[in-house]
């Protein structure tokens, strides 16, 4: 019997994984750490299953899928199944939202938590109804058997079970083909009525009673000095409006709205601030990446050694024909359709935060952190936070770095609630961006055309400065006040849990000898976070596209190359579903269209995703079709499944075809979406997804596999379609001009 284990220190830094390996009973997802079946699930509204989890609803559709899982399990209806927003005031701390893990993390451990709540409620109706325990099934909540039609429901079953007790993980969830939810029902979405027809939902609609307005300046750059404080000829402010500076940290706090934003353009137009280290040259942004100071690391390697990290024509293998190229992919905004915003409100003994945040339990860590200081700082314990859907956004934006700003806004006025909207200017340039990255391949090919020697070299920031992962915190204005602390350097997460900046940098190939080599820079110049997808959008186009090149230098047809360099079956099945279900793909093109293909292997261990791509090459890159076949594993909410494969189609064309963030010497010039254009409503292309169930298998996310195979897909179309290898992103009208000129 195993021991029970001492629980980690609650105030260390956070990790990216889950230590199972802790002498406790392994116990599926996040169940491992929060283990007590009341932190998942009550039973106390007669008819009504509370389903509690720290995943946040990013517009993902997390709440629906966990639905399904909690009534497929339970065999309760759907209508009953009540999953309720994370907060810290209750249910399980799973850390955060990110790398597709919500499905196989939360889903997993509430799958556990339903059958063993299940075993509990048959052990009880067993026992008082003598029926033999065995015998004993669940129809809409109600317990049953041959015998008996009416055994009681769960809740007058469990009315006195003390379920704050720890899983045993004795429970065997149901058998696949027992299943009569997963992959088949068709629930409405929790949250989309109220999004579609307009009624409060997003944390921007969160009103409070004596609610205050708050607002925020910042340098144009990190660690810009403010000059002049206070700024000369301000005017006079009207009744209870407030501006102060803490350090290089500006605050107004205004009544109403109106009057927040009034001052803080007068403020904007009067400081003056010193930019402390001048920003890279934008237009030379991947010779900077690569003497940029670094360290090497070699997160993978297998077979013998392909080439040294700076090889010579002496040193490389001198058997087969040698291919090399480089890509590139610039800095990207988050670039939400609603700005950061955070309500807070202290009592001088409780903060209580209402965020967007994808990890309320890291922010709560770093406010901890960031307070320590403060003569009336809260204990880890009087600061609860919940989480409010905002905007769509897939990694590290603004969402903690706003709630911080409101908490010190709050600690000005004790008592009120103090909302804090970023403008869409901070929104573009000050959320952290995802990185941009260099990326270096080399390959040999042997005499019968087989790929047998591969290096991957990286150069770019670190993927995540994420909250609650340092010792001192992640927050933007933790490093502008009087008495800041620097921000952390984004690092990367250990590529067995899922990797950084070097995420799918691992070719999904049969090939003997593999390298991958990556220069972390350990500078910051623009802060860098996650992104949905961190390095795997880079990697996956620059692979993608290698492997592209080879092909056609061979003269061999890709899909036929790539087929014969795998031994994957799912990575053939996807392959192949995408080109047979097609209605476009064989069919006869015409001058400037072109066709494209590309999968990847997320991560090296989730979703399976191919895709195929029809582009019109004029004069810029229309998109016209997109197809994608996809393999999670079992499906849970199978309409998820498919918009999140469609959304992420259309975020991964609109990165690919337009976006980037542009910078002078003295800060970021991409503050409106004049400068930083996505993808508009009339050039989204038309997208159809093929789904591959497989419920025999577990389930796997969906959220950011599509996005490199897309971009390599469009990049493969446009060489198709014009002749031209663009292996720059975005592939703008003058990336592909330059790209001709090169050739």
């Amino acid at each position: 019997m195993a021991t029970a284990a001492t629980p980690p220190d609650s105030s260390a830094p956070r990790g990216f994984g889950v230590n199972r390996d802790d002498g406790r009973v392994r116990l599926p997802g996040s169940l491992h750490t929060n283990r007590r079946i009341a932190q998942w699930l009550a039973f106390d509204e007669p008819g009504v299953v509370k389903v509690h989890t720290g995943k946040a609803e990013l517009g993902q559709g997390i709440l629906t899928a966990l639905q399904l899982v909690v009534a497929e399990e339970l065999d309760v209806p759907v209508a009953a199944v009540r999953v309720l927003s994370a907060s810290t005031a209750r249910g399980p701390d799973e850390g955060m939202t990110s790398g597709s893990l919500s499905v196989q993390d939360s889903g997993g451990a509430l799958r556990q938590a339903c059958a063993e709540v299940r075993a509990i409620a048959v052990r009880a109706a067993a026992d008082l109804s003598g029926v033999p325990f065995e015998t004993i099934g669940v129809r809409d909540g109600r317990l049953h058997s041959d015998r008996a039609d009416n055994l009681g429901d769960y809740w007058s079953l469990l009315e006195g079970i003390d379920l704050d007790v720890e899983c045993s993980g004795a429970a065997r969830p149901k058998a696949p083909d027992a299943r009569r939810l997963l992959g088949r029902a068709r629930p409405a979405r929790v949250d989309l009525a109220d999004k579609v027809f307009g009624h409060a939902r997003f944390i921007h609609d969160l009103k409070l009673p004596d609610m205050l307005h708050g607002r925020v300046l910042r340098g144009p750059t990190l660690g810009a000095q403010l000059v002049n404080w206070p700024p000369p000829a301000l005017g006079a402010l009207r009744e209870g409006v407030r501006c102060w500076a803490d350090g290089n940290f500006v605050a107004v706090v205004a009544p109403r709205e109106r009057d927040a934003d009034a001052v803080a353009d007068r403020l904007r137009k009067r400081l003056q601030w010193k930019v402390a280290e001048p920003l890279p040259d934008a237009n030379d942004l991947a010779a900077w990446l690569g003497t940029a100071p670094h360290e090497i690391t070699v997160p993978a390697q297998r077979g013998e050694e392909p080439w040294p990290v700076e090889p010579s024509d002496a040193q490389r293998p001198v058997e087969g024909r040698r291919f090399e190229a480089e890509y590139f992919k610039p800095y990207l905004a988050h670039a939400s359709i609603g700005p950061s915003c955070a309500l807070a409100r202290w009592d001088g003994s409780t903060l209580e935060v209402w965020t967007h945040s994808q990890g309320i339990h890291n922010l709560r860590d770093d406010l901890v952190l960031a307070l320590a200081h403060e003569t009336n700082a809260p204990a880890k314990d009087h600061i609860v936070i919940h989480h409010v859907e905002g905007a769509g956004c897939y990694g590290h934006n603004g969402a903690d770095d706003v709630a911080f700003d409101a908490v010190l806004m709050a600690m000005h006025h004790k008592g009120h609630a103090v909302r804090v909207m970023w403008t869409r200017a901070d929104e573009l340039t000050r959320s952290p961006f995802g990185g941009a990255q260099r990326v270096a391949l080399q390959a040999s090919v042997d005499a019968q055309g087989r790929v047998t020697h591969w290096q991957h070299q990286i150069w770019a920031n670190g993927s995540s400065s994420r909250p609650g992962r340092a010792k001192v915190p992640a927050l933007l204005a933790a490093s502008e006040r009087q008495h800041a602390s620097a921000l952390p350097l984004s690092i990367n997460p250990p590529l067995a849990n899922g990797g950084g900046a070097e995420r799918n940098a691992v070719p999904g190939y049969t090939v003997p000898s593999v390298k991958v080599v990556n220069h972390r820079l350990t500078v910051m110049p623009l802060r860098t976070s996650a992104l949905r997808s961190l390095g795997a959008y880079a990697n996956v186009f620059a692979i993608e596209s290698f492997v592209d090149e080879i092909a056609h230098t061979l003269n061999e047809p890709p899909l036929a190359f790539r087929k014969r360099h795998l031994d994957d079956p799912r990575a053939l099945a996807v392959l192949n579903a995408v080109v047979e279900r097609s209605d476009w793909w064989r069919t006869t093109k015409g001058e400037g269209i072109g066709h494209g293909l590309a999968w990847a292997r997320y991560k090296n261990g989730g979703a399976w995703c191919a895709v195929i791509a029809r582009v019109e090459a004029g004069a810029a890159v229309r998109v016209t079709h997109l197809d994608l076949a996809v393999d999670v594993g079992t499906v849970v909410d199978l309409d998820g499944v498919v918009n999140q494969m469609e959304g992420g189609a259309i975020q991964a064309a609109s990165w690919t075809l337009k976006e980037q963030v542009t910078f002078e010497r003295d800060g970021v010039t991409s503050a409106a979406w004049e400068s930083y254009p996505i993808l508009r409503f009339t050039e989204v292309p038309e997208v159809r997804v093929h789904v591959i169930d497989r419920p025999d298998e577990p389930p796997l996310g969906a959220g950011e596999a599509a996005h490199g195979p897309v971009a390599a897909a469009i990049a493969n179309a446009v060489f198709d379609a014009l002749g031209v290898r663009v292996r720059t992103l975005p592939l703008t009208p003058d990336t592909i001009t330059r790209a001709a000129n090169a050739n």
